[in-house]
């Protein structure tokens, strides 16, 4: 290809967004932004609860901590970005801005579906080995878990971000999404993403085929567990331990498959329309779940429930 086609990264990219649709980015930015504190009012309560009683002070409560503080990143790495795109005409990010919020939402992303394999994995031990809990779930194993989550995501975001970004790039550097997402990115490249491609498969398969496959064996054997157990409490009691997690991950692994399932629109009109929804889908998609993750774990887990009301009771006393 002629490289006098390319522009230069130092220019940038412009991201459509909703430009096509004007009239829909005041009412989008003040849901966005309503969800967007949400988000970060709820998950900083997570945090400060499970950091602050220390009747919470267990392996679950701590991987709990780390999804809330992962979903404050994650959305905090595009939704100030796309809250600015609503407010200004030209919607344009610099080439090394790009680069970064594709690396935090990338690595963000990737550390959530490790960090859910761990978590059924921590309920996998505490429902089918309840006697030997405490010494496999020990702090000097379950930490290592969560650092490993968090450096396998962030490594895997290094690799794929610095390839993409290494590509030459064509024409008006035109983006169609609110972010620098991986995906519409590449499809902007003058060169050859084979490699790019391979090396997205492979991370697929480590990063969702294999965590979601841990998680549904897991769960076999939770389900086998806890169905052998004689009182209808029993079951009820065993079953409420694990299914705010259970929850979350119908939620956070339906709504990808959601996204990349369905099938593509082959007429101009119906393009059109599916590439409005493809948008707001994913819009929503980083908002909506990390704002469902406490109400889920706040309502369906009486710990949390019991250490917020002592925290709110504290407040008063001490006012």
């Amino acid at each position: 290809m002629d490289r006098s086609n390319q522009t230069s990264p130092m220019v940038g990219f412009i991201l459509l967004g909703l430009s096509a649709h004007p009239g829909l980015e005041k009412m989008f930015f003040v849901l966005i932004l309503l969800m967007y504190l949400v988000v970060l009012l709820g998950n900083g309560v997570l945090m400060l609860v499970t950091t602050l009683d220390s009747h919470l002070h267990t392996p679950m409560y701590f991987f709990l901590g780390n999804l809330s503080f992962l979903d404050i990143c994650y959305t905090t790495s595009s939704v100030p970005l796309i809250l600015n795109s609503f407010l200004t005409p030209r919607k344009t990010i610099s080439f090394s801005g790009c680069a970064v919020q594709m690396f935090l939402s990338f690595a963000m992303g990737a550390t959530e579906c490790v960090l859910l394999s761990m978590m059924a994995f921590d309920r996998y031990v505490a429902i089918c080995n309840p006697l030997r809990y405490p010494v496999i779930m020990s702090k000097a194993v379950y930490v290592p878990m969560a650092i490993s989550s968090w450096a396998a995501g962030l490594t895997t975001s290094i690799v794929q971000t610095s390839q993409a970004m290494r590509l030459p790039f064509c024409g008006d550097n035109i983006i169609n999404h609110f972010t620098c997402e991986i995906l519409a990115v590449l499809k902007l490249a003058c060169a050859d993403i084979s490699i790019n491609v391979i090396s997205m498969v492979v991370a697929n398969v480590i990063f969702l085929a294999i965590p979601v496959l841990f998680i549904f064996v897991s769960y076999m054997f939770i389900i086998a567990t806890i169905l052998w157990i004689p009182s209808a409490e029993g079951r009820k009691k065993a079953f409420s331990t694990c299914s705010a997690h259970l929850t979350v991950v119908v939620v956070f692994y339906g709504t990808i498959l959601f996204m990349y399932g369905k099938p593509k629109a082959k007429d101009p009109l119906g393009a059109d329309k599916q590439d409005l929804s493809d948008k707001l889908i994913s819009l929503f998609y980083g908002v909506v779940t990390p704002m469902l993750n406490p109400v889920i774990y706040s309502l369906r887990n009486k710990d949390v429930k019991a250490a917020m009301k002592k925290l709110i009771h504290q407040k008063h006393l001490t006012e």
